[in-house]
């Protein structure tokens, strides 16, 4: 009976991370790249494309299926998806399911915004009601920015007159959506013939960068709202799986370099590992980070 309970609650430990627990966390997601989509394919038509979608990732990515059925409903779908050839279809899904993440996420029902947010992570797990206090604006993260290997993202989320306004739920919300196209596309990178996924992993790179930055922000400016945030253990453990969750599909794609990102990429997630920034999430999380293991807590 002792040793069931002690197994019971090593798999609890590793289902739900805490900042307390004490056995190291790994974040590991089902995905078979190698799963034979051939037949699907051959019977591509733009009839018949959300079918496709979801039998493609019942195969090789179970959360994509998951989330494709999750959002089936959803009219803003042929916004998002190519439907004029399989190559086209596969590509498109970098933005689709990027895209239909926010969807998820940002429905009413799940975030209110600067509140609380909601993060679709994968097939079994799902972040909800997770608190926000508000926070400030992230273009003052941009004195942080030392390079310019981020720069037409940094235009974008930051130096915008609308977009810099953001808050921490922006810089979420962008960073759960980038986790999701990233794999949505890895996962089919051999039927990928074009470059509308050429920036999946610098999307992926960039916004745990914003992410990092802005923590550091909060603790060296902002102490109540630091200490606010640091209260929270939703949110910690969210922050904690997403720093993972980056290293873990980072990796995964790292082979396609070139058609699924730029060299940027890895230069940037150089950076996001300099002392300065573990130190920010060691601190916020309570967790130590692996530095053999990328994807693990130590």
């Amino acid at each position: 009976m002792k040793t069931l309970l002690v197994v019971t609650a090593l798999a609890l430990s590793l289902a739900q991370p805490t900042a307390h627990a004490a056995v190291p966390y790994c974040y590991e997601e089902p995905h078979d790249p190698r799963a034979d989509i051939s037949d699907l394919k051959a019977g591509f038509t733009s009839a018949n494309w959300m079918r496709t979608l979801q039998t493609m990732y019942q195969r090789r990515w179970p959360s994509g299926e998951a989330l494709a059925k999750a959002q089936a409903r959803d009219p803003y779908w042929n916004q998002f998806v190519r439907k004029d050839s399989f190559e086209g279809f596969a590509e498109s899904m970098m933005v689709a399911i990027h895209e239909e993440t926010h969807m998820w996420d940002l429905d009413g029902s799940r975030t209110r915004w600067d509140v609380h947010t909601a993060a679709w992570i994968d097939a079994t797990r799902q972040a909800t009601t997770v608190p926000l206090h508000g926070g400030f604006p992230r273009k003052e993260i941009l004195p942080l920015i030392k390079d310019r290997l981020s720069d037409s993202m940094d235009g974008i989320y930051l130096r915008d007159r609308q977009q810099g306004e953001y808050k921490l739920q922006g810089v979420l919300a962008e960073l759960n959506a980038g986790l999701t196209g990233l794999p949505a596309v890895t996962v089919v990178q051999e039927y990928i013939k074009g470059v509308g996924a050429s920036n999946a992993r610098d999307i992926a790179a960039t916004n745990l960068r914003y992410l990092l930055l802005y923590l550091r922000v909060a603790r060296d400016r902002h102490p109540d709202y630091w200490a606010k945030i640091k209260n929270e253990p939703k949110l910690r453990d969210l922050v904690l799986t997403q720093f993972l969750r980056t290293a873990y599909w980072l990796e995964k794609s790292a082979p396609y370099t070139g058609k699924l990102g730029s060299v940027n990429a890895d230069k940037i997630t150089a950076a996001n590992y300099a002392p300065e920034n573990i130190a920010v999430l060691e601190a916020f999380t309570g967790r130590k980070i692996s530095t053999t293991q990328k994807n693990c807590t130590a």
